[in-house]
């Protein structure tokens, strides 16, 4: 990933095709280690590629990833095709906790009077 990101740094600079040396120039001036293979496989993979396309093209992979949504229901070990379904667990409802407005004028920070000292 952080070779992506110096990729996408080296880019946005102004450097439409940003070199190897460039990339580790970039990973070195934040003192992250190097790795020559991968900096190889990613120029490969993007070279002669518009980085806007490919931003585009991922952003549309990405949209048709699961992100989590509905559970899928068990049914209990030992329960026959003729059991009824359990309920369905109603949601829960937040409770609305109201929080007290602090009316001083010292936001917390009690500050003794000449008296207390």
């Amino acid at each position: 990933m952080k070779v992506v990101a110096a990729y996408l740094l080296a880019v946005l600079g102004g450097n439409t095709t940003p070199s190897a040396e460039d990339l580790k120039d970039i990973l070195g001036s934040v003192g992250a280690e190097t790795d020559d293979d991968r900096i190889q496989l990613l120029l490969s993979e993007v070279k002669g590629k518009d980085i806007t396309e490919l931003i585009a093209s991922g952003r549309e992979k990405l949209a048709s990833v699961p992100s989590g949504g509905g559970a899928v229901a068990v049914a209990a070990p030992g329960a026959g095709a003729g059991a009824a379904a359990p309920a369905a667990a109603e949601p829960k409802k937040e409770e609305k906790v109201e929080e007290k407005e602090d009316t001083d004028d010292d936001m917390g920070f009690a500050i003794p009077s000449v008296n207390e000292c």
